[in-house]
Parts: C-alpha cells; structure tokens; sequence
C-alpha cells in the first residue's frame, strides 16, 4: 500500500496540482486508513465495501465529526477511483458508501453499576484473567482509546507515582490512574506478564498468550466476551469505556479542561459532547432540590 500510496500522492501533486494544506490532508486521512488496516490485517487491495463501513463506524465511535469523517471517505474514494483505474483492482470498494449526515452522534455510555459489573468479570485466578482484569481496569481508568492502549510499552507506566504517559505521533500526555487500576496493573506486571512474554525484546504492556502485542481484534474480543459473561445487553466496545470514563469524571465535578487533556482532544468542542450527560444529572438535582420545581 505504501507504493501505491506514493503513486497516488505523486499524481495529486503533479496532475492535479493540488495545493500543499489539501495534500497534508489526504496524507492524514489516508495514513490512518492504512493503521486501521494494517491494525485489521487487511491488504489493501482485498478491501471490501464492509471494510470501509466497519471503518466509517470507528471514526463514529471515536467521537470524529461527520465534516472529518466525509473528508476521509472522500480521500479513500479518490484513492481507490486511483488504483482501479491503474488496474490494481477491478472494483472500486467505496462505490456505495455514502457521507455521514451532518449531526453529531450521542455516545453510548455505561451506568456506573454496568462498569462495576464489567470489570468484575474477570477472575485473577490464571494468567489470562490478571491482564484481563489489568486491561478492563486501566481503559476505564484512563479512557485512552484502543490503538493507544495497546500501543503502550512497559515504560511508559510509572507504578511508583502510578501514571501512564500516552504516544501518540508528536504528542505525549500523562494520565493518572486510579487506586483499582494500579493494583490491577501492578499485579499483571508482576506476576503474569513475565510469565507470558516469551523474548525479552518484547516491550508492549498488554501482550497475547504468545507473549506478544495484543492487537486491537484481541482487545475486542476480550471486551465481547465479558460484556456476555456479565449479560449487558448494551454494546460495549472499547470506545464505549472511553465515553463512560469522561462522562462519570464529569458528572463527579471534573473539570471539562482536565478530561479533555486526559482524552487528549484537541478541539474542546469534542469534549463538549458529554455535557448534555452533565445537564441531564443537574436537571434531576434541581428537580429534587428545588421548592417549586
């Protein structure tokens, strides 16, 4: 894809004469279609209108903007239009794949007591139960999104002053983590991540049982899986921890600055979104506090 990528970018730049800022931008949203894929293990040219949909759906969840994610589609559509026309395909995967309306979605959020009953799931009585019970804790405990987490290395947590730094390209930011997550963590490190990783080489945190990088398909299946032992009827992805942990900071008095440095948004107006669950507690504060409400 890289190649391909190259080719394209080339004929953006000379062809079409596009200026710089428009290039960057297909750039961006083409350089994170292809971690989503190579995340998915998915090769490029085997994408599949699905794919594309199951791509449009995580930029949904991650809280992106219906402008962002049509641009992005927009730059994957001209991508593949590219590729089939220079015969690397016979069909073009994003034919029927259709722009977001221009609306902001409500993210789907866990009651505390779903929480609670998730992350209880997991029983530290095997290897494979202390990281489940390690990595259920630290997602909600510091709502940092899927690639991220399981991008992490050992060194990037301090258990000492328990923090974890997050990566992400240029960027760092340092997220505390709570007294059950520590614990959880501290006990995966100490007694099953030595025992799983198999080379001493490996530095990711959260490894499979071949002792290597747990990918973003594992997380998910682990996830899947608890949320059934635990009968939640609501779909729980790991997005749906990232939107609980912002939205029970903020209805416990956060500050909407802090959890949007903790999430790592860019723009507070990402963060704003979980205000109308904020209002919707002082609604029924007021209701109950109020002599003539």
């Amino acid at each position: 894809m890289e190649r391909q990528l190259k080719f394209f970018f080339n004929f953006l730049a000379e062809d079409k004469k596009l200026s710089d800022n428009t290039l960057q931008s297909y750039k961006r949203d083409l350089k994170q279609f292809k971690k989503y894929l190579e995340d998915c293990e998915i090769h490029y040219n085997r994408v599949k209108e699905e794919d594309i949909k199951d791509y449009v759906k995580e930029m949904q969840e991650e809280g992106k903007k219906a402008s962002s994610i049509s641009r992005s589609i927009a730059s994957i559509r001209s991508f593949y239009q590219f590729v089939v026309k220079n015969k690397k395909m016979k069909v073009d995967p994003t034919l029927n794949i259709q722009s977001p309306k221009i609306e902001k979605r409500v993210p789907s959020v866990l009651t505390s007591k779903e929480v609670e009953l998730l992350l209880n799931q997991p029983k530290d009585v095997d290897l494979k139960g202390i990281r489940d019970k390690a990595m259920l804790e630290f997602a909600y405990a510091t709502g940092m999104r899927v690639t991220e987490i399981i991008s992490l290395n050992i060194d990037d947590i301090n258990l000492d002053e328990g923090f974890v730094t997050c990566k992400t390209g240029n960027k760092q930011r340092v997220i505390p983590l709570g007294t059950m997550s520590l614990k959880a963590l501290k006990e995966y490190i100490e007694e099953a991540r030595d025992i799983l990783v198999k080379s001493e080489n490996e530095q990711a945190l959260f490894v499979n049982i071949n002792g290597t990088r747990l990918t973003r398909q594992g997380f998910w299946k682990i996830i899947k899986y608890y949320k059934e032992q635990a009968h939640i009827t609501k779909d729980i992805t790991p997005h749906v921890l990232r939107h609980s942990f912002a939205t029970h900071l903020l209805q416990n008095g956060a500050d909407l600055k802090a959890i949007q440095t903790m999430l790592g948004h860019s723009d507070i107006s990402s963060t704003q979104v979980y205000m109308q669950f904020q209002e919707e507690g002082l609604k029924n504060v007021y209701k109950k506090a109020h002599p003539r409400a």
